[in-house]
């Protein structure tokens, strides 16, 4: 099987995919982004969460077929590679990263939900954020970082 999709913004080719790959498998073995990590392949930690044509999606349960034709942007694709996304910049400085396997997904879905809601209260973040698990920090700095990253825009 061949995909040819566009990630993160570039046209991109996988050939010799087997129809039952992911397409999380095809983002870090097929095509060399990591950034989107493997976990629970159950769609319930969102360690692998990505746009694909604008919608947050967990790349684990989408088939990697279904991306052909189609635009996915990665952790690595929402900012320039020279410099880091606010809200990459906010996770950092709220000490929102722990061990850094859920941030990626959480990176994105926080994205996520800044495109829609500017300016999000607790509330707000939590349901957007209910879809990522962090065994790590306790939540609490991943929401001082939503908010900082809130207020940066």
């Amino acid at each position: 099987m061949r995909i040819a999709c566009t990630v993160n913004g570039e046209g991109r080719t996988a050939e010799g995919d087997w129809e039952g790959e992911s397409l999380l498998y095809v983002l870090r073995e097929r095509l060399g982004l990591y950034g989107s990590k493997n976990a629970c392949e159950q769609g319930e930690c969102g360690s692998c969460s990505v746009y694909l044509d604008g919608a947050l999606v967990c790349a684990c349960l989408v088939l990697g077929g279904q991306a052909n034709g189609r635009e996915i942007v990665t952790v690595e694709g929402i900012a320039p590679e020279s410099s880091p996304h606010p809200v990459q910049e906010a996770f950092v400085e709220a000490g929102a990263v722990q061990c850094g396997f859920c941030t990626p997904g959480l990176i994105v879905a926080t994205h996520d939900l800044l495109r829609r809601v500017p300016q999000p209260t607790d509330a707000q973040i939590r349901e957007a954020l209910a879809g990522n698990i962090c065994r790590c920090t306790g939540y609490a700095k991943i929401i001082d970082a939503v908010h900082m990253a809130a207020r940066s825009k």
